[in-house]
């Protein structure tokens, strides 16, 4: 796979570098620390021998006591590593430590917080359009998401069914997540209906038929694997009654799209839009944690149904988008971004679609999607 520089920003401290796999963490690292100790714990022997005796790390980082990293691969597949880690960062050798992972839960469970605080976490994201510059294309984005794994494919659509295929088989089913992996594949599916839509886990649950409880514990699963996240209502001083249920979204359109079947009922143009707001969703989510300083991903829904798809809300200031699968901007498509700027005047208002003209409408800024996500800069949101 041919290397892209990436917009993370590395440290020189210790850090949990966390994203799903194919994002790739081990490819940017190796580029960015080509001096490093490397340890993948995807490797079976290195895992067997790593098992057995923990405390063989040190061994190893001492006999490379030049080398000015230690980069660890997979962390969550031998949680025990971390004492020994935090043993190595106690005696201060004065090599960083760097931690990959592809899911936060077994981390979670045995306690990431054996590092003392000592490390940060950063998180590593598809590719954004920026990062691809001339590379990048809406539509085949759309189509098959921008995984660097899958973008450098020469099949993308057949490594996206082995990457759904590889979550189950090495994630789920090898870890004993679930009891039943043929009830969390059709939960997967399940959720591929929920993708860019309020969140109602009763119909999820009637949808994969299993209850309620084994759903909630399904999409916690989802979430720690890093294949999914819930958006928050944006409810900062509030002027009105607000939905209370978050919006769901797959971390990739391409992976929404491997999840979702698709049939003679269904529209086309309404599974593009959805991938569309996952899109903007995925480089939205990035761009906050990308950026300095606290800014937090939302959407904003009253009670009457009146909804602006994502609301970024930070030091920077409050940005409202709304996303549009339409090559036309109607009346209509403002009215939520004005209900929005009634309840904080103080707010940018973005409304993206699918034509080729830049244009300001009642104080909203109407512009193209592509334009709008080949102009999202870290740290600078006016494209």
């Amino acid at each position: 796979m041919a290397f892209i520089p990436r917009i993370i920003r590395p440290s020189s401290d210790h850090f949990f570098l966390l994203g799903p796999r194919g994002t790739g963490k081990t490819l940017w690292s190796t580029h960015q620390y080509p001096k490093a100790l490397r340890i993948d714990l995807l490797e079976p022997e290195t895992l067997r021998q790593l098992s057995a005796r923990p405390e063989r790390l040190i061994e190893l980082v001492e006999g490379n006591a030049a080398k000015p990293q230690v980069i660890i691969d997979e962390v969550q597949k031998l949680p025990a590593l971390l004492e020994v880690v935090h043993l190595l960062i106690e005696r201060k050798t004065g090599q960083q430590f760097i931690l990959t992972g592809s899911s936060a839960r077994k981390l979670r469970r045995h306690g990431v917080n054996l590092l003392g605080g000592r490390a940060a976490k950063k998180h590593l994201y598809p590719y954004l359009a920026v990062e691809l510059g001339k590379q990048f294309n809406l539509g085949a984005a759309l189509r098959h998401g921008m995984l660097p794994l899958v973008w450098a494919a020469a099949d993308p659509d057949s490594i996206l069914k082995a990457y759904n295929g590889l979550y189950l088989r090495e994630e789920v089913q090898m870890e004993g997540l679930v009891r039943n992996v043929g009830s969390f594949a059709r939960f997967m599916e399940a959720m591929s209906f929920s993708h860019a839509s309020v969140l109602n886990l009763s119909n999820v649950s009637r949808d994969c038929q299993v209850s309620r409880k084994t759903v909630e514990g399904y999409l916690e699963i989802l979430e720690d694997l890093l294949l999914g996240f819930r958006l928050r209502v944006f409810s900062k001083r509030a002027k009105r009654e607000l939905a209370t249920h978050p919006k769901f979204y797959f971390f990739d359109a391409g992976v929404f799209r491997a999840n979702r079947p698709s049939g003679p009922l269904d529209a086309p143009q309404e599974i593009d839009g959805l991938a569309l707001e996952g899109m903007v969703a995925q480089h939205l989510r990035a761009w906050c944690d990308y950026s300095a300083g606290n800014h937090s991903l939302h959407y904003w829904q009253t009670r009457s149904q009146v909804e602006v798809d994502f609301v970024v809300y930070g030091e920077t200031g409050i940005f409202a988008v709304e996303v549009k699968n339409s090559r036309h901007v109607r009346p209509d498509d403002l009215r939520a971004l004005k209900h929005f700027a009634e309840d904080y005047p103080q707010s940018d208002l973005f409304l993206l679609y699918r034509g080729r003209d830049r244009f300001k409408r009642d104080g909203v800024t109407c512009m193209p999607c592509e334009d709008f996500l080949m102009g999202l800069h870290p740290n600078r949101f006016q494209p």
